[in-house]
């Protein structure tokens, strides 16, 4: 498979001395749904914001063959899609249509365009009629939606995704879980609801006081329980049947 993601001893620490990443070595494929776990505080949310440049460290991170540092951030931004924990951190304009716009017209596409691809977005996470709706009058499980359209109207290669059915009902879990199994393109997603990894993730990586402690088929990590619970993480319950890894 093709290597979309090279991360080779990537370290990383704060300001303030915290060291969040430890000698962090991952690659990840083209088309991979990969699970990123641990418990709070492992470092999932930092190593996330190291592909598209958010944060530098120590260490190499390579996308698509291109660091993320100097001339090559553009780029990158345009091809990895972040979506936030919280969508009110990605919606701030007067409109649905406004938000989800606001990208393709920071990257210099005429009108016609990014009404067509404003359009395409919202379709894909069956939002479509909501363009003139205020972004803060929606539900949690709308606005979720309305975020993943900011980013994939920028036609992203790779989505990565911090804690995406955080604050969702059961019922807006699974619904969300179903639209993100239909993106097929490679994700990323950093989350402690391992129902949600099992359903959606054939990989999973745990991570836990910045270092990666496994990495492998995501049946045989959360069958695991003795890794599970040494690193304050309990095994899911069995998911819906209708739901399977892609």
């Amino acid at each position: 498979m093709k290597e979309v993601i090279r991360i080779d001893h990537l370290s990383f620490k704060y300001h303030d001395g915290h060291e969040a990443l430890r000698d962090i070595s991952l690659v990840i494929t083209d088309g991979e749904t990969v699970g990123l776990i641990g418990p709070n505080g492992a470092g999932k949310s930092t190593l996330m914001l190291q592909l598209n440049g958010i944060l530098r460290s120590n260490g190499s991170v390579q996308v698509f063959g291109l660091p993320t540092e100097g001339k090559s951030v553009k780029t990158i931004r345009n091809r990895v899609g972040l979506v936030f924990q919280d969508p009110n951190d990605q919606l701030f304009s007067p409109t649905v249509f406004d938000d989800v716009a606001f990208g393709p017209i920071n990257m210099g596409f005429p009108e016609e365009e990014v009404r067509q691809r404003v359009s395409k977005a919202l379709g894909w996470v069956g939002m479509s009629g909501y363009e003139s709706r205020p972004s803060h009058h929606l539900s949690m499980g709308e606005k979720k939606r309305i975020a993943i359209a900011t980013v994939l109207s920028m036609d992203p290669e790779i989505l990565v995704l911090d804690e995406p059915t955080s604050n969702l009902d059961p019922r807006g879990k699974w619904a969300f879980t179903e639209l993100l199994k239909e993106l097929r393109m490679t994700k990323i997603i950093a989350t402690h609801d391992l129902e949600v990894v099992r359903a959606l993730c054939r990989r999973t990586v745990l991570l836990d006081e910045g270092r990666v402690v496994a990495d492998g088929p995501t049946d045989r990590i959360l069958s695991d329980t003795d890794l599970l619970e040494a690193h304050g993480l309990a095994a899911p319950r069995k998911m819906p049947a209708e739901l399977h890894p892609c």
